[in-house]
């Protein structure tokens, strides 16, 4: 919300999912200078992420033709979904799977606040719109209440919602399987590998965590009582791919995103770049590289 106000990109609908800080609060990690710049660099460490994963699934979305579905796996608040239908960029369905506890938060939110409910109204047809605490359906929106450490629950639950596992399906993980253990989240990629017969696999989470940077990464959010259950996976891009590959994908790729940021428009990296002064360009780096995307596809129709 802080990157979005300061300017990094545009979204007109986190505003209505996350509350505004009063003032600017420095990180917990450390006060001062320090702890200034570590909040620039996470602001362009989302620049990067947002914009390296939205290239993806519009690329995707592109192939199709609109023509297919995608999963959004642990997305919290985002707001991906309102933002497709402003392009006109809407797959046939979009589902969003999270706790039962962060639906029904955001099921709230949405009910709440015309500007949310509306785009989902407006896309929809046929019989009326499900909705109860802890699920929404329409005919384009989903909001499903599961736990993806158990993927026969959330098949059930998604097929209940109009899953069609014949469509090509994106589906879309952003710090989600560090958060399980190595066996689970291999269980969640075999049984989506195993589902749909074309189909994509985005993961945006940590690598190269074995150093001692990616080590102080994982002290301090143990300080936080954040425990990166599924971190032993973030060893390297290799082991982020051959992830990929063992449980069931075709072709895996995976790229650290100091290598996205290179990528990127770079008339708008330099905008972004000029909203707020950074001079520790070799920390900025490090942070970066110790992030990555990985895409993993299984193609049967050539697309």
């Amino acid at each position: 919300r802080f990157a979005v106000s300061v300017g990094y990109w545009k979204d007109p609908y986190i505003q209505y999912f996350v509350r505004q800080a009063k003032e600017r609060k420095a990180p917990e990690i450390n006060r001062g200078k320090l702890a200034y710049e570590l909040e620039q660099w996470q602001c362009e460490c989302y620049y990067a992420r947002v914009h390296g994963v939205s290239y993806l699934i519009q690329a995707f979305l592109k192939k199709t033709e609109c023509n297919c579905q995608i999963v959004n796996l642990g997305a919290g608040m985002d707001t991906l979904f309102w933002r497709l239908k402003d392009e006109n960029l809407l797959p046939r369905k979009y589902f969003e799977v999270d706790f039962p506890m962060i639906v029904a938060r955001k099921i709230h939110n949405i009910k709440s606040k015309p500007p949310l409910s509306k785009p989902i109204m407006e896309s929809h047809s046929g019989d009326s719109l499900l909705i109860d605490s802890h699920s929404l359906d329409s005919s384009r929106y989903s909001l499903v209440g599961a736990d993806l450490r158990f993927s026969s629950d959330l098949e059930e639950k998604l097929k209940k919602h109009n899953l069609d596992t014949h469509l090509p399906t994106l589906l879309v993980a952003e710090c989600v399987l560090v958060y399980m253990t190595p066996q689970q989240s291999a269980n969640l990629l075999k049984w989506a590998a195993s589902t749909f017969p074309v189909a994509m696999f985005i993961n945006y989470e940590q690598v190269n965590m074995t150093d001692r940077f990616g080590q102080i990464m994982i002290e301090n959010l143990q300080r936080r009582q954040c425990n990166l259950a599924g971190v032993e996976v973030c060893r390297s891009l290799d082991s982020q791919k051959e992830r990929l590959l063992l449980n069931g994908w075709e072709a895996a790729h995976a790229i650290d995103m100091m290598k996205v940021y290179s990528f990127l428009p770079q008339a708008d990296v330099k905008r972004i770049e000029g909203l707020e002064f950074l001079d520790e360009k070799e920390l900025f780096e490090q942070l970066m590289q110790h992030y990555c995307i990985c895409w993993a596809s299984k193609d049967s129709s050539n697309l």
